[in-house]
């Protein structure tokens, strides 16, 4: 199946008909958003634009004007129908689908006991299309070896600058040996990212020797993984609760190489935070890849255990 096809059947049929009239470059687009009588609009390369009954991008005054009804119709061809069986990930306000693309839902938050139960009724969808940067880790997993042997190492950057893309591609890399011999991986997915499982099987590559534990929290995920998959490698996208740093250090202790994302705009700020300050001062990582933006381009930058630079190189587009 094709990524329009992939996209545009979940769409109530008014919507895909617009879509096909539309005829985005399926390669850049990034999003279609829906809001309950709010204006239709997809994200493709050159910002957000809206597009008008007729299929063509607009101003916001002529955009077409995303009914109750194409809502709902699209809720439904979103859980196939089924959305008692769609329950846990709705509450956690997220649906994954086939193709790996991931839809957040707002609306309407049931509470039960001061905890989310359900959001109902679904009024806002974002529609996040999946794509794979395949090859922009490749010159970084080279240096996270040294004398041989591969190096804990944590990615770090502020939101948006593509962490977990750059997580998900060194695991394929790992995983089917590219530059080294192939390590057993194993992922902690906790919201259907790195992976994006759609009923249970990856819609993302992550090589040939991962396994992957989807929708499970990180910290019992990392536990599971090494008691049951014997993993030489765990990767789990955003540590930051004090539970999940307890489980990084068992995984550590235990033989297992982590590698890790965490927000933060640099080493000098995550080392003011109380356990990655800790970590910093222990240099339990051997490796850091920082991610940073300089005017419109986007550099990695692998860092060593006391913070010096080792490498630093603009980030490829990948495959």
């Amino acid at each position: 199946m094709s990524k329009e096809e992939e996209i545009t059947r979940i769409l109530a049929v008014s919507l895909r008909q617009l879509l096909v009239r539309l005829s985005p470059d399926y390669g850049r687009l990034e999003e279609i958003r829906l809001r309950v009588n709010g204006p239709l609009q997809v994200a493709c390369g050159a910002g957000r634009q809206f597009v008008s009954d007729q299929g063509r991008f607009c101003g916001r005054e002529e955009a077409h004007i995303v009914t109750p009804g194409e809502l709902r119709e699209t809720m439904e061809y979103l859980s196939s129908y089924s959305r008692y069986a769609f329950e846990e990930k709705i509450r956690q306000g997220f649906l994954t689908v086939q193709g790996g693309h991931r839809v957040g839902l707002c609306g309407g938050v049931v509470l039960d006991g001061g905890r989310v139960k359900t959001i109902s009724p679904i009024a806002f969808l974002n529609i996040r299309i999946a794509r794979q940067a395949i090859g922009c880790g490749r010159e970084t997993v080279l240096r996270l070896w040294e004398k041989g042997e591969l190096l804990d190492t944590l990615i770090v950057s502020p939101p948006g600058l593509g962490k977990t893309t750059l997580l998900r591609d060194l695991v394929r890399l790992l995983s089917d040996g590219e530059g080294a011999a192939a390590c057993t991986v194993g992922v902690v997915d906790e919201r259907s990212e790195l992976a994006a499982c759609y009923r249970g099987v990856p819609q993302n590559d992550l090589g040939g020797c991962t396994d992957v534990l989807d929708g499970c929290p990180k910290a019992e995920g990392m536990l599971m993984l090494v008691r049951s998959m014997s993993p030489q490698v765990i990767a789990v996208d955003e540590i930051g609760g004090e539970e999940d740093c307890r489980a990084v250090e068992y995984v550590m202790n235990c033989g297992c190489r982590i590698f890790a994302t965490a927000h933060g705009a640099g080493l000098k700020e995550l080392s003011r935070r109380p356990v990655f300050g800790r970590w910093l001062a222990e240099k339990r990582f051997g490796r850091y890849v920082l991610i940073e933006r300089e005017k419109d381009a986007v550099f990695y930058r692998v860092c060593q255990a006391d913070g010096q630079t080792l490498w630093r190189g603009r980030r490829p587009e990948g495959e």
